[in-house]
């Protein structure tokens, strides 16, 4: 059995710490047994890894989560990446057609879906290893994992099973209900519903032939280059509901969608999280800071406050799944996270419509380094601030310390690597400064030495 685990989101529910670049599945504020902190794609990854599935797993993402997704669960992990995105149909059809044509997976292999970032016990991995079954003995084209529901929930779509058919372990599929009233949800749990939890698995050749059918390339290099011509619709729309003879294979364990401010609070280990204090007649309230400074809840209850270089959320819990009504600006992500460290903007000023400045504090972790590059329009001063490296500035190497200065002018070559963990204070300036001001020339940094060597000599 092989899986595809779809990691997508814009970031917006739980902003301020989540943003473009960094979605709610990669915030660390949960605790794993150990009790240290961990995002939900590396629970996730866990219990894969627990259950013997991780082997089998790819993710299809974006490029922008690519650095993140290796930063978390390591560099081997399989990334199908997808070169902008398209809704869940054609990042499934891409992870597909990745594994017919780039893998040479038989066609009566069986592919299991999931989100990277349900909240549930191990067992519930147990049942999606159950799939692979079902779906080569019942007959069926497409097998589901649906939740026993705990209380009637206008926040999910529903499985509806037939209430004639005699129960094999799993139930043959009626219809589906989209995010019913609670009246009308309560009459579905009469009917024996389940909670659509956006797991479902088939046969590879099924999915190849509805590819062909649709007259788009099943071979992965084609339908890559072709990506941005697909149309963008949901799996749900384009392949479930237009399929007959589905089942689905109840799960009575404990299952959670933490993608609101409200329903993440209620799994964390601690009311607080950075700088700051919680004062005790305030209840049930969380502190989430990501900054430097100290904030401080005083007398008010059932709340969440949550701080990041993007920003600032003050919210009753009850009404923190409304966030995303009020998120009508735009801004550039201020804290990402690559696959050589992490970066925060400090502080951006424009003067005169003739020159910004933009301030970063950048970490890089000890081994990694920055790519060999220049910049045409901007020109930039690293001061060290921790830490020990090497930097290169127009194949010139040196030895670069906590203390030291480094000018690098407008289309100067220029890489540094980390010894030990750096931390650096940038500072660009320039006409314009925007992100496609890079041309890399080399990111590994034995590529980087030789081309250095060959160019000096």
């Amino acid at each position: 059995m092989k899986l595809v685990l779809l990691s997508g989101g814009s970031g917006q529910r739980l902003w301020p710490l989540s943003n473009q670049a960094r979605s709610k599945q990669f915030l660390k504020v949960l605790q794993n047994p150990q009790g240290d902190l961990e995002s939900m794609v590396q629970r996730v990854w866990r219990q894969l890894e627990h259950v013997g599935l991780s082997n089998q797993s790819v993710i299809a993402t974006s490029k922008t989560q690519v650095d993140m997704i290796r930063n978390q669960i390591g560099q081997d992990v399989s990334i199908v990446v997808e070169p902008e995105r398209r809704d869940t149909f054609p990042a499934i059809a891409l992870a597909a057609s990745y594994f017919y044509s780039e893998q040479n997976v038989d066609l009566d292999e069986v592919v299991g879906v999931l989100p990277v970032d349900p909240y549930v016990e191990d067992t519930f991995f147990e049942k999606v290893s159950q799939l692979e079954d079902i779906v080569q003995h019942s007959g069926a084209n497409l097998a589901l994992i649906g939740v026993e529901p705990t209380f009637p929930s206008s926040k999910y779509g529903y499985i509806v099973p037939y209430s004639s058919e005699p129960d094999k372990g799993y139930r043959l599929v009626s219809h589906f209900q989209e995010k019913p009233s609670e009246e009308a949800a309560a009459k579905l749990l009469q009917d024996r519903a389940l909670w659509n939890c956006g797991v479902f698995a088939f046969k590879l050749g099924y999915l190849i032939d509805l590819i062909k059918s649709l007259k788009l390339p099943f071979d992965y290099p084609t339908l890559l280059k072709q990506y941005g011509q697909l149309t963008k619709i949901s799996f749900d729309y384009q392949v479930v509901e237009k399929t007959e003879n589905i089942v689905v294979l109840p799960y009575d364990g404990y299952w959670k969608d933490l993608g609101t401010w409200n329903t993440l609070t209620e799994e964390m280990g601690t009311s607080q999280l950075g700088l700051g204090a919680i004062s005790k007649d305030s209840e049930n309230a969380h502190l989430i800071n990501e900054l430097d400074i100290p904030v401080t809840i005083l007398g008010v209850s059932n709340v969440v406050v949550a701080v990041s270089p993007d920003g600032i959320l003050v919210s009753d819990k009850d009404a923190s799944p409304r966030l995303k009504e009020m998120l009508h600006f735009d801004q550039r992500p201020m804290y990402e996270e690559r696959h050589w460290g992490w970066y925060r903007v400090l502080d951006y000023t424009r003067f005169d419509q003739k020159e910004e400045v933009l301030t970063r504090r950048i970490g890089i972790t000890a081994g990694r380094n920055l790519s060999y590059q220049l910049h045409n329009i901007r020109r930039e001063v690293w001061t060290i601030i921790r830490g020990e490296g090497e930097f290169v500035l127009n194949h010139q190497h040196r030895y670069v310390k906590a203390g030291d200065v480094l000018e690098i002018p407008v289309k100067t070559m220029h890489a540094l690597k980390a010894i030990t963990d750096l931390e650096l204070i940038e500072v660009q300036s320039g006409e314009e400064l925007m992100e496609l001001d890079v041309i890399e020339i080399y990111n590994d940094w034995v590529d980087i030495e030789q081309y250095c060597l060959v160019s000096s000599t």
